[in-house]
């Protein structure tokens, strides 16, 4: 059985693919920073239903705790198959944007990506069969406004996941990204009405976590093992 790693498993679109991945046969690690109360109960949900997950916490910006959690995590054999989903936003237009909103938003979805990525690579490259697969998002794609930070931490995905996807081509190992546009959660409904969604979204709705976790879920398989260094949008036609 292949041990998938979820960060930010707690979350809407997180506890959505490591449900998927679930049911794809995966065990599955769900992880959380501050909500360890809600990735338990995801791990509990998937194991009642008959598959296979445990939880984990740490905070992927301090770089030694996210190192020592991993290394617990790898005792028991490697993760091949990397989901990076934490991330954060803290929006407001650049000339009003404090210094510490710029870094917390680059440190968790840039500087995290490093420091559960890295310590992951040899034990998955050993095997000759990994996924990596990280969660950036529309602004990353074109940009918004109020979110420079968050742009440039996604878009830093981009260039990151290309860049590593070429070091492990020969290996077995894919790296991608996928860039959701606006899609249901609490996360959403706090920034969009269905008024707003409609005039954004060619296709009038917003996605849905489900449909995420199945592009996820595609891309971490077998059958993908030809797309490596890609950025695919999911947005319903956001251009």
């Amino acid at each position: 059985m292949k041990r998938a790693l979820v960060t930010g498993g707690s979350g809407d679109i997180g506890s959505a693919i490591c449900r998927r991945l679930a049911a794809d046969g995966q065990h599955v690690i769900v992880h959380a920073n501050s909500n360890l109360a809600r990735a338990e109960e995801v791990a509990a949900e998937i194991n009642a239903s008959g598959g296979s997950a445990q939880s984990v916490q740490f905070d992927v910006v301090d770089g030694a705790a996210a190192e020592q959690a991993l290394q617990g995590l790898l005792e028991r054999g490697p993760i091949q198959v990397l989901v990076n989903n934490a991330g954060i936003h803290d929006d407001a237009p650049l000339a009003g944007m404090s210094r510490e909103q710029w870094r917390r938003v680059i440190d968790v979805s840039l500087n995290g990506f490093f420091n559960v990525t890295q310590p992951l690579l040899l034990p998955m490259m050993r095997t000759r069969w990994g996924r990596i697969i990280s969660l950036s998002s529309v602004a990353g794609v074109m940009g918004n406004r109020g979110q420079a930070n968050y742009a440039a931490a996604k878009s830093g995905l981009h260039g990151a996941s290309r860049s590593l996807a070429i070091e492990l081509a020969s290996r077995g190992v894919t790296v991608n990204v996928v860039a959701p546009g606006i899609v249901h959660g609490s996360m959403s409904e706090a920034s969009f009405d269905s008024a707003m969604i409609k005039q954004m979204v060619p296709m009038k709705r917003a996605g849905q976590p489900d449909e995420v976790a199945s592009l996820v879920s595609f891309l971490a398989s077998d059958e993908s093992g030809y797309i490596s260094a890609q950025v695919i949008s999911i947005n319903g036609a956001m251009c």
